[in-house]
């Protein structure tokens, strides 16, 4: 399946191809974002898409993506298990709940999770 727009919640979404490429470059995040510019307000990247030095938070890489989608006003939702990341990281751990208590960019389990989100308004 490809990256394909589709309305989740009332809301559309890109919601990325768990098989498509990896984002792995600044410019990656910027085509992705483009993608968007087709029409809609959120990019929902599978987390299997990202490398780990997304995760791996001393390289900068998630935060140079994140102020992308930031400065593109588009919200940036990593879907999919990250818990790994997650047992390796107390920083990756704190950023993911600061940003999931914002609005910007969210980490959610599943395409079910992200609905429920949106429904929610935040």
């Amino acid at each position: 399946m490809p990256d394909v727009i589709r309305e989740r919640a009332g809301v559309p979404v890109l919601v990325c191809d768990p098989a498509g490429p990896p984002l792995v470059t600044e410019q990656d995040a910027l085509d992705l974002i483009g993608a968007a510019f087709a029409g809609a307000e959120v990019v929902a990247v599978p987390a299997s898409r990202l490398g780990d030095d997304f995760f791996a938070l001393g390289t900068r890489f998630a935060g140079e993506v994140m102020q992308k989608f930031v400065n593109y006003r588009i919200r940036l939702v990593v879907v999919g298990d990250i818990s790994r990341h997650l047992a390796a990281s107390s920083a990756l751990r704190a950023l993911v709940y600061e940003s999931n208590r914002a609005d910007q960019v969210w980490f959610v389990p599943d395409l079910d999770a992200l609905d429920a989100r949106l429904r929610a308004g935040s």
